[in-house]
């Protein structure tokens, strides 16, 4: 059975480190400790699905506000466990956060991908995102970069 549960807690989202394993396999426990203690205080959350007891994917997800379009939720690291992609989960979870979106009144809902990244972006463009712009980034110390 299919579960989406928000993880409230610091030690839940420490407990799905192995699935933040599949995207930065560099990053270490002490590294992701010392991420989330800058990054919870800054409206910063995260949701899970799980199937059997067993996380099989996750999505962070920001809340704020800019001058071009209001109060807006980005997601942030999306990711299915490599094994479960393929089955609909990933669709399961931009729904439910969809529907999380439009119950806060965010006027929309944002992603980063990398450019290079063509299978999440065909699911993307399946869950209604559309690219709107350049993301443009300037790497002022090369090695903190996952």
């Amino acid at each position: 059975m299919i579960e989406i549960r928000e993880l409230t807690t610091k030690d839940e989202m420490l407990d799905r480190y192995t699935v933040l394993l599949e995207v930065y396999p560099s990053l270490t426990m002490e590294e992701y400790t010392t991420e989330l203690d800058e990054m919870l205080p800054h409206n910063y959350g995260q949701v899970a699905v799980f199937e059997d007891n067993e996380c099989i994917g996750l999505t962070g997800y920001w809340i704020g506000s800019k001058l071009w379009c209001g109060k807006y939720m980005e997601l942030d690291n999306v990711v299915i466990c490599e094994k479960h992609r393929g089955k609909g989960i990933g669709e399961i979870l931009f729904k439910y956060m969809d529907q999380k979106a439009k119950e806060l009144k965010v006027t929309m809902l944002a992603l980063d991908s990398y450019s290079d990244n063509f299978k999440a972006h065909k699911f993307f463009y399946g869950q209604n995102f559309v690219p709107r712009g350049f993301h443009f980034i300037n790497i002022l110390d090369k090695k903190r970069v996952r």
